[in-house]
């Protein structure tokens, strides 16, 4: 279960090396200066090679994935109801309910598996519309059932025993003559202290008597009884208070709503359950687990006073590249060096933007600000971000502030800058085993202007070979891959050592765009663009100002 003060700190989709290293490091960094909360980090997508590559150097876990940020039944209040057996009466149902103040219970097996729910309507329609005189029969209620509810005593019988299954419920105030016309076999009678109309219901093969008033009942009649197979029970009641009662020791199996059962699983989205929950006036409702065991109730008010998740974004500041669910979640903070995107949110938040060509860059200043020390652990992390996102210093995104960074962590994680990059570079950019769709979507980023929809992916490696084979794989997927939201797809298959890229793209209108913003003539859906290897600071922004354009 997610704790209540639990904070995700999750980078985007897709992520690459700075996403994952930058929400690891601010999270550590959280809980270091934050003390009524846990910060958690989180991916939303799978790790790549060079990530990979990273965090097993320095010994840190992956962090989990999450694919879904929004509020689910696990994360709101769960009543802890407890549940009642089906074998229970009536009777002490309702005892058990108006003791509890509960509204609505459970009805669960041994095996902790949900048979049905009961509710005081319930109740209350069963003692209302009872009219059916068989109705201990047909609900096999057991004798000791009867016994609790009008608080009885067993003379002759068994008290864990049926009642017969074709008996219905007679009041014995006829004389004998005219009462053993009515009374059938397997009936239950209700009489008093006349010796006349007991012999009656014994003889005629009632399969209980119920004498009332707690009238003695003779030897002989106990002993034919007994050779009748008739079943006698003591109540100190009358017969109108007994005949009153009765009904309500039937089993509350047969009156529980066992069919079409309005149940949630912890796993469930608030979003997807709301509106049923709207419709459907129940009060609670069963929640189960994953294996189907029932934990407990979802009650209305609960929903009132529900925790969304609460969420700090980082390397990324973008809806199309967030976590699903994130327009569900509570955005906390944001720490990023991308554009300004398209996100709202309906809290102010604290949200730290710096040109610089790494998250891990600010994340790093941010341990400086608070006077936090930085384990070599940690650096070593922050520090391979840096490398990753600016090329080893190679792209234009990278700032002298990102080469400081980087020198300076490299010392306390005690690592060789250009060993430490290349080996990183070239785990990341093996791609044996891979498919074509792993590779596209191994680092893909989606982006809107103007109404237009586009998705550009990226591979950096150190081998021109490798890329040249790797590309018409690459083209001959986004022509099938379904992205029905995106118009254009792009491509950057990035050469680290000679700073350019093969660019392949398909969609609508898609060669226009590339020859206008990049001023060069495209053939078969491919373009060679010499000195640009930054996705952020040299790619987008022309295809952004050729949309607009």
């Amino acid at each position: 279960m997610v704790q209540r003060k639990d904070v995700f700190v999750i980078g985007h989709k897709n992520p690459d090396t700075d996403s994952i290293c930058s929400a690891i490091a601010y999270a550590n960094l959280k809980n270091k200066i934050t003390k009524d909360r846990h910060f958690v980090p989180k991916r939303a997508g799978e790790i790549s090679n060079e990530t990979k590559y990273v965090l097993d150097f320095f010994g840190v876990e992956s962090p989990d994935f999450i694919g879904h940020v929004g509020t689910q039944v696990r994360d709101i209040n769960i009543k802890p109801t407890p549940s009642i057996s089906k074998e229970l009466s009536l009777k002490n149902a309702w005892i058990t309910m108006r003791d509890m103040q509960e509204a609505t219970m459970p009805v669960v097996r041994d095996d902790g598996k949900l048979e049905g729910i009961i509710s005081v309507k319930d109740i209350a329609t069963a003692n209302m519309d009872i009219y059916e005189t068989r109705i201990l029969a047909l609900s096999e209620t057991k004798y000791s059932n009867i016994l609790d509810t009008i608080d009885g005593t067993m003379i002759v019988g068994d008290p864990n025993a049926t009642v017969p299954k074709q008996g219905k419920i007679l009041i014995g105030a006829a004389n004998p003559d005219l009462l053993e016309n009515y009374v059938e076999e397997g009936d239950i009678l209700i009489t008093g202290n006349r010796f006349e109309s007991q012999l009656c219901g014994v003889e005629m093969n009632a399969g209980c008597l119920i004498v009332c008033m707690g009238a003695p009942v003779s030897k002989t009649i106990q002993k034919l009884a007994k050779e009748n197979n008739c079943s006698i029970i003591s109540t100190p009641y009358d017969s109108y208070m007994t005949a009153r009662l009765i009904s309500q020791s039937t089993p509350l199996g047969y009156f529980m709503r066992k069919e079409k059962l309005i149940t949630f699983s912890t796993e469930d989205f608030i979003s997807d359950i709301r509106g049923m929950i709207a419709k459907i006036r129940h009060r609670d409702f069963p929640v189960l687990d994953r294996d189907g065991n029932y934990i407990g109730m979802l009650s209305r008010r609960s929903l009132l006073e529900m925790d969304n998740k609460k969420i700090i974004m980082v390397d990324h500041n973008e809806k199309s590249q967030a976590v699903d669910g994130i327009e569900e979640a509570d955005i906390l903070e944001i720490i990023d060096h991308h554009r300004l995107g398209t996100l709202e949110t309906t809290m102010p938040v604290y949200f730290r933007n710096q040109p610089v060509g790494c998250t891990a860059t600010i994340v790093y200043h941010m341990y400086l600000e608070n006077q936090v020390e930085i384990e070599p652990q940690i650096a070593g992390l922050l520090c391979s971000a840096i490398l990753s996102d600016t090329l080893m210093f190679r792209s234009p995104t990278c700032t002298p502030v990102d080469q400081k960074a980087a020198e300076a962590l490299a010392q306390i994680a005690g690592i060789d800058l250009r060993e430490h990059a290349e080996k990183m570079f070239r785990a990341g950019s093996s791609l044996a085993g891979k498919t074509a769709e792993e590779i596209f979507y191994q680092d893909f980023k989606k982006f809107s202007a103007n109404g237009v929809n586009f998705g550009v992916g990226q591979i950096s490696s150190l081998d021109q070979t490798e890329l040249d084979e790797l590309r018409p794989k690459i083209a001959e997927f986004m022509q099938q891959a379904n992205l029905a939201d995106t118009d254009i797809l792009f491509f950057l298959l990035t050469n680290i050592i000679e700073q350019s890229s093969d660019m392949v793209f398909y969609g609508e209108n898609a060669a226009e765009l590339v020859e206008s913003a990049f001023g060069a003539g495209a053939q078969n859906n491919y373009i060679h663009l010499s000195g640009v290897v930054s996705r952020k600071k040299q790619f987008v922004p022309s295809i952004l100002s050729a949309i607009q354009q």
